[in-house]
């Protein structure tokens, strides 16, 4: 069993940066992936960034590149997402997710993370 616990959301300003992080409680599965999420009220789930958890190759939305940098400790099995120049339209719960090696590009979709944190609100003011 793998538990996801995120931390760090809040209400800010826009331009301001927030720090998420996601501790991972359990083995994480040889070359798989940890992802970001958002989701905004009546929206439908989008990815945020993702990391491979065995290079460290990264992967961001087109939405938030050059903004938000996902990275790794290894040691303290954390993922963190760091988010800089918020903006109203970044508000939403924000999840991690991991599971089992995935390919073709679904690292970027839901269906391709089999364990989910509880989320955290991240709410930007203008």
């Amino acid at each position: 069993q793998v538990q996801l616990v995120e931390s760090g959301g809040g209400l800010v300003q826009t331009g301001d940066s927030l720090r998420l992080s996601c501790v991972i409680r359990g083995t994480i599965f040889d070359n798989g992936h940890v992802g970001w999420f958002r989701q905004a009220p009546a929206k439908d789930r989008e990815f945020v960034a993702t990391i491979h958890w065995t290079d460290g190759d990264t992967v961001y939305a087109d939405a938030v590149k050059g903004r938000f940098t996902i990275s790794r400790d290894g040691a303290e099995n954390t993922v963190y997402l760091q988010m800089n120049g918020l903006k109203p339209e970044d508000t939403a719960v924000y999840y991690c997710a991991t599971g089992p090696p995935v390919y073709g590009g679904n690292y970027a979709r839901p269906s391709g993370y089999y364990f989910w944190g509880q989320g955290t609100q991240v709410t930007v003011s203008s």
